[in-house]
This record gives C-alpha cells, structure tokens and sequence, in this order.
C-alpha cells in the first residue's frame, strides 16, 4: 500500500508537464515523440515526456474515445484492452532511451517476453494515463525494463518486460 502511495506522490511532482487536453499541445508533444519512435496512428500511445532520467521515465498518453480499439473492446462498455496498456509502457520506455541517445533514432523494439502483469483496474475512453518505467538493464542488444500505469494517480496495471533491440538497416 505504501508503495502505491509513494508512487502516486513521486507521480503528482512529475506531472507538471504539458497539458493534453489542449489539442494544440497535445499534437505538438506527439510530433516530438514520431520522431523518436517508429509507430504512427493508429498505434502511437505516447503523447509526451514528463521525466527522462538514467533509471526513471514517466510518460503520458490520452486514451481518446476515437481509438480503433474501442469499437469492439467493448462497445457497450469501452475498455483499453490490456495488451495496448503493456505496449503503451513499452513505447514510453523505448521513446525515453532513444531521447536520452542510448539507443539510436533508427533503433526498433521487438517485445521479447512480457512477466509480472498485473491490471488493477480498467482505463476507460478519455483517461490519461501515465507510465512510470524503470529501466532495470539496457544493453544494445536488449532492453529490460518494468512499468507501471496510473490514472489520477491510482495504479492501472504493471508489468516487466523485455525488448529485443535492431536497426532498420539489420532487418
């Protein structure tokens, strides 16, 4: 329970950064993240980065209610599926290393294995959610790192997974 609560302290002095619900903004902080990930709409889910420190990332994205996902998971009842709330931990913590410039631009992360996930409660149409990663080993081959996803500062979910690391010119 403390650790709950130390997160959602340590979450509330991070979240002093650009404001999503203004669309302007919102698209701009996206732009900046294009260029640091390979994936585009439909299936970007960083909106910006608020902290990028050696072990810590924390990161935010808006769940519209225009994602694809929602028109059948579930239509009377609209939830991000579980496996976007993991991949959208993965690309805030693959868009924190390429930013610091331990990976380079044209790097490419492969989810490798995925363990330790636990989703706490579901992320509805509209909610921001912010990731907090810890980076636990990085090499240039390969990437461990474990997340956890809040909403208001109440835990979503969490996981640890690990990503297998190429260049667009080795594939």
């Amino acid at each position: 329970m403390s650790d709950m609560k130390e997160g959602g302290e340590k979450l509330r002095a991070a979240a002093t950064g650009a404001d999503l619900s203004d669309p302007k903004t919102r698209a701009a902080e996206r732009a900046g993240i294009e260029g640091l990930l390979p994936h585009r709409d439909p299936f970007l889910f960083v909106d910006t980065i608020d902290e990028n420190g050696e072990n810590r990332i924390v990161a935010r994205h808006v769940f519209a209610s225009g994602e694809f996902f929602f028109r059948g998971h579930f239509p009377e009842y609209p939830v991000v599926p579980g496996v976007i709330l993991i991949e959208t931990m993965a690309q805030a913590g693959g868009a924190g290393l390429v930013k610091r410039g331990i990976l380079g631009g044209s790097a490419l992360f492969f989810l490798g294995t995925v363990d330790k996930v636990k989703f706490r409660k579901q992320v509805r149409p509209g909610d921001e959610v912010t990731m907090v990663v810890e980076n636990l080993r990085v090499s240039p081959r390969m990437i461990k790192q474990a997340g956890k996803a809040y909403v208001a500062g109440e835990l979503m979910a969490e996981a640890e997974w690990m990503c297998l690391v190429g260049n667009k010119g080795d594939l």
